[in-house]
């Protein structure tokens, strides 16, 4: 009878349990279709301006910019990582920290100056353990970060970068690709240097530009937006892949509650039809004994 009763109030557990990660599913679904949606809109955005702005830094002949400047040698890096708040999405912030702690030995061995800022408080938790204290650290970025708010950590690279306080700027967090594929990268942003959003050379401009007033003044606006998208999509990419992460894992949490209450409900089938039987053969048993 005391078995039956714990499979009973196992049984009862794990389908709470199954409500909650089949309501956290239902919940990141929601979130999964706004976060991309934003993302999405922002990504042809993102693209074309890098595209412009390699174009334009292409046809500009001698004109230069600090944010194309490649600082050599470089001393200073900043390493940007950004995972979430919140666990229970899988291996997310995992990836992430792996590629994060993967470039992070490769700056001590080559002896240069970490500058480490943080997004998430699974970042922070994992750095803090790890023995690093974080120049900054953010805990404000959930699933809607805001241009603004990311707009005054980019302003403040510019300006860094400008005036050689830092030589270097990555960023690790989670690229999405699409709704089925998402890769945890490192990615530099600073300097530009002619990349596209992609992080790859950008191919020689085909087309003949006119600069009106002029390409340093046209460079000069171009440049630090270019930058600043860049960085914002890479916000936008982390919140959209967190939420397809926790849908992922709540929805495999959901299924194997699913399986362990068949599994239990044929156990306590057994152990009821078992304890039925022996019941039977006792009360056989002692009316046979009464005879």
């Amino acid at each position: 009878m005391a078995k039956t009763r714990a499979l009973v109030k196992r049984r009862k557990a794990i389908r709470n349990i199954r409500k909650i990660t089949r309501t956290m599913e239902l919940i990141a679904t929601s979130r999964f279709q706004k976060a991309m949606k934003r993302a999405q809109d922002a990504e042809a955005f993102t693209r074309k301006i890098a595209e412009l702005a390699a174009d334009l830094s292409a046809t500009a002949g001698n004109v230069k910019h600090p944010l194309m400047e490649t600082h050599d040698p470089i001393k200073h890096n900043v390493l940007l990582v950004l995972c979430s708040n919140r666990g229970l999405c899988g291996g997310y912030n995992g990836s992430i920290l792996r590629e994060a702690m993967s470039r992070v030995r490769g700056i001590q061995a080559e002896q240069k100056t970490l500058h480490l800022e943080l997004s998430g408080k699974r970042a922070i938790a994992w750095f803090k353990f790890q023995g690093f204290t974080p120049e900054q650290a953010f805990t404000h970025f959930e699933d809607k970060p805001k241009f603004d708010e990311v707009e005054v950590i980019a302003n403040r690279y510019i300006e860094a970068y400008s005036a050689h306080k830092i030589d270097r700027v990555d960023v690790a967090y989670m690229k999405f690709i699409n709704p089925g594929r998402q890769a945890a990268v490192v990615e530099t942003l600073l300097p530009l240097a002619g990349v596209t959003d992609e992080n790859k050379p950008a191919a020689k401009s085909q087309v003949d530009y006119e600069f009106l007033p002029d390409a340093a003044g046209i460079l000069e606006e171009i440049l630090p937006t270019a930058f600043r998208t860049r960085l914002f999509k890479c916000f936008l990419d982390a919140a959209v892949s967190e939420q397809i992460a926790r849908r992922v894992a709540m929805k495999a949490a959901t299924e194997n509650a699913g399986d362990m209450i068949k599994s239990i409900t044929r156990q306590y089938n057994r152990a009821r039809q078992a304890q039925i039987t022996k019941e039977i053969a006792e009360v056989i048993g002692g009316a046979a004994a009464l005879e």
